[in-house]
């Protein structure tokens, strides 16, 4: 299976900025330009940065946050183990706690302080390029424990084929194989919908004897 597609080129994406305002940062903003990405600053005056990533679109935008400041505040309900868009982390004070509150955020690139341009590229791309490869591999996995939960529709389907056909467990699969391909969709996806719309009978005189 592939993997994501190698991003090189920063053109066109916007890089909001929660930084103090600072020389380095002119630097920063200057350098970010110049590769193409617009900028914009998310640092309220006198109030606690504030992030709402929902708003947010993958193939956007980036954010970068500076390490130093305390950490912006998210929305939870936007939040998961990977943000939605790539987030690198400017490091000055080297301290666990700050790095951890990176780590947190989901930054996968870092960035020292001071600032040089030459580095920034370089920070950009690792940071885009690994988010790109981890969100890509939440989604596999998402995928696969999708499928492992939807086999135990695909066990039911198969006993009550075999049941009401009176065949063996490869025919039955088989045929429920061809099913779901001529419903042009998985086939857990259509062994849970047969599973859910026809109950099975052989349960009722279970339910029947424990209300007696």
């Amino acid at each position: 299976m592939t993997g994501p597609r190698l991003v090189q080129n920063f053109s066109g994406t916007q890089a909001l900025l929660v930084v103090a305002p600072t020389a380095a940062t002119d630097v920063l903003a200057a350098t970010l330009m110049k590769l193409g990405l617009t900028v914009a600053t998310v640092l309220p005056a006198g109030e606690p940065p504030w992030l709402d990533l929902a708003i947010l679109e993958p193939e956007r935008h980036l954010v970068i946050v500076d390490g130093d400041l305390p950490m912006p505040g998210v929305g939870a309900s936007a939040v998961g183990d990977l943000p939605p868009v790539p987030v690198l982390g400017l490091v000055g004070v080297e301290a666990p706690s700050r790095l951890k509150g990176l780590l947190q955020l989901g930054a996968t690139g870092l960035l020292r302080k001071p600032i040089h341009g030459a580095s920034v590229y370089a920070a950009l791309f690792l940071a885009v390029n690994e988010h790109n490869r981890r969100r890509l591999l939440e989604e596999r996995l998402a995928r696969h424990e999708e499928r492992r939960r939807g086999r135990r529709f695909v066990v039911k389907a198969i006993l009550r084929v075999m049941h009401e056909h009176g065949l063996d467990d490869d025919a039955a699969f088989e045929l429920l194989r061809r099913d779901s391909m001529r419903a042009r969709r998985p086939l857990e996806e259509h062994c849970e919908a047969l599973v859910r719309a026809r109950p099975d009978h052989r349960a009722a005189p279970e339910r029947r004897r424990a209300q007696t």
